[in-house]
């Protein structure tokens, strides 16, 4: 655990008071002093977790996981650098882990809309002649539901022949005739589409 008496000549003011407040919740388990270094740095974590996320709610979650996080490591802080730079360290690689996750769904929406020769979506339109275990079951639940979030973010046009060929699961020339639409047309807005949905994902991180 750090002591008071540890050297802080190279710390700003600020800092050596970020440091009194960490000695203050960690001796005295002061709920104020917490609640005063989550004051001082909400803002600018929240700032920068939305910058490297793009996504409001998703910046909430991550600043407030980092706030858990340091103050459960609170004790293994040591003043050769301020409390903000560890604070932000702490941050920066938790959002990195959920970029990295972001990645793998990305990743997994990628073989969802994997097209076979015979036309058919493979992953989330393919049936097995076995029943799917849970896990399975629960991994195919979440991509549609990663799916449909991000089929929102469509035009009509577009969400259209996805869901026509993801979800009602016809193929290309079966969507062609039930939108009395060339087949070429067809294939070129479901490509375009899968385009959007990864530029999406990929804004988002």
């Amino acid at each position: 655990m750090i002591t008071i008496e540890q050297p802080m000549h190279h710390l700003s003011d600020r800092a050596v008071a970020d440091y009194e407040l960490v000695r203050r919740a960690l001796e005295h388990n002061d709920q104020k002093a917490y609640a005063e270094l989550m004051e001082r740095y909400y803002g600018s974590l929240h700032y920068t977790m939305l910058k490297m996320v793009d996504q409001p709610d998703d910046a909430d979650d991550l600043t407030m996981e980092a706030f858990g996080k340091a103050f459960r490591q609170l004790e293994t802080y040591a003043p050769h650098y301020s409390f903000s730079t560890w604070l932000f360290k702490i941050a920066t690689n938790n959002s990195l882990d959920y970029l990295r996750r972001q990645r793998a769904k990305l990743l997994s929406l990628d073989a969802a809309l994997e097209d076979t020769e015979t036309g058919v979506g493979t992953d989330l339109a393919q049936l097995s002649t076995e029943e799917p275990d849970p896990e399975e079951r629960f991994i195919r639940a979440q991509r549609q539901h990663l799916l449909k979030e991000l089929l929102q973010q469509l035009s009509a046009r577009y969400r259209q022949v996805i869901e026509l060929r993801f979800f009602e699961e016809l193929a290309y020339h079966e969507i062609a005739e039930r939108l009395e639409m060339p087949i070429g047309t067809i294939k070129s807005n479901i490509h375009r589409a899968k385009e959007l949905l990864y530029d999406v994902l990929r804004t988002a991180q």
